[in-house]
């Protein structure tokens, strides 16, 4: 029997080749000032368009939504007109591409913003870091968050648009569909947790309040572009920056139900790819599919055999890789095949130039 990983499947308007995803990663490489996406940008994904699918580094809505330095945005023409080289790069040579839309919330810095306060559901401030360079010289390190403002009830259906609004600049610039970014204590995973949210109105207090703000994005976005265009990542068990709350799984079975309601095209799990992180109880897995009948991509330190493994059980239909991509551009093949993956430069991550990013040969040019 073939690999399962290899073989095709039928998704919204696409069919992917195979059930390899790269996942969405922060490489900080835009043309300032503008957070522009470039020519290196659409070079780095064109020579991943043999993974069945792309979902690009999250990408901020507007720049209230920005948290760290030189990410993309879709929020302007020239934004727009630069993700179209990418798109047009991806699709010609025969590749699917989403857009991860991303809100930063609290995650971010007081440079980012007029008045020095990122915004959350509620003034608690986050127990953690963001990338923050000097827009002059490119050199940038992690510093801590401030605390945040408290969103007023007023402000939040303008968010709601500005992800609308997003998914809609997405279209434009040619992407297949769209990713809402929905996890990793970000704002909409804010909004769902205890934690992180204390508010008192319609969006805080109750489990149904607490979902409110992810169900409006996402019929927001459906409305706008097709929920057969629409996923959105979620990461249930990911409680770095003071998000662990003991009711998140029973919170995101019950938003699972809603995105089923809605149509949602896929579910990505981002799932943590820290050596002693906690593993996902199988029992979860199982939930999940009872209440959610789309597509499930998963994310998080796969090997080619686990990968293999989730999608035979028909627990998860997608593996999303992220580091391994980085150094083998044509990582779908190098499986296949059996052969060697090499190696990337962690000092190359974040910001810079082609190096460490683009000029990772294939393996025919090694």
């Amino acid at each position: 029997m073939k690999n399962a990983i290899f073989t095709p499947l039928e998704f919204g308007a696409s069919r992917l080749p195979n059930r390899i995803a790269l996942a969405p990663m922060t490489r900080s490489r835009t043309t300032q000032p503008g957070d522009i996406p470039n020519k290196m940008m659409a070079e780095y994904y064109s020579q991943r368009a043999s993974a069945g699918l792309i979902i690009t580094e999250a990408t901020q809505i507007s720049p209230q939504g920005q948290g760290y330095s030189f990410t993309p945005g879709i929020h302007t023409p020239e934004q727009i007109a630069g993700w179209r080289l990418v798109t047009d790069a991806v699709h010609e040579k025969g590749g699917r591409i989403f857009l991860q839309l991303w809100h930063v919330g609290r995650m971010s810095h007081e440079s980012f913003h007029a008045d020095g306060k990122p915004v959350a559901p509620s003034a608690l401030k986050p127990e953690a870091r963001v990338w923050v360079a000097d827009p002059e010289t490119g050199v940038g390190g992690m510093v801590d968050c401030p605390e945040p403002r408290a969103l007023t009830l007023e402000e939040i259906p303008g968010i709601v648009d500005d992800f609308r609004q997003g998914a809609a600049n997405a279209m434009a610039a040619g992407f297949d569909g769209v990713e809402i970014h929905g996890g990793n204590g970000y704002l909409i995973d804010e909004f769902l947790r205890r934690s992180s949210n204390h508010r008192e109105d319609k969006y805080g207090g109750t489990q149904e309040n607490r979902i409110r703000f992810l169900v409006e994005v996402t019929e927001a976005v459906s409305n706008e572009i097709g929920a057969d265009r629409t996923g959105i990542r979620l990461s249930p068990y990911i409680t770095q920056r003071n998000m662990a709350d003991d009711e998140i799984i029973e919170v995101i079975l019950n938003v699972a139900s809603e995105l089923d309601r809605i149509g949602l095209l896929y579910i990505h799990l981002a799932e943590a790819d820290w050596d002693d992180a906690p593993a996902i109880p199988v029992r979860f897995r199982h939930a999940l599919r009872a209440c959610y009948e789309g597509t499930i991509i998963v994310a998080g330190k796969y090997t080619q055999e686990r990968a293999m493994r989730i999608i035979e059980t028909r627990l998860a239909d997608v593996v999303a890789f992220g580091r391994p991509f980085i150094a083998n551009p044509d990582l779908p093949m190098r499986m296949e095949q059996a052969l060697p993956l090499a190696d990337f430069d962690s000092e190359t991550l974040f910001g810079g130039s082609e190096l460490g990013y683009s000029d990772y040969p294939a393996w025919e040019a090694e």
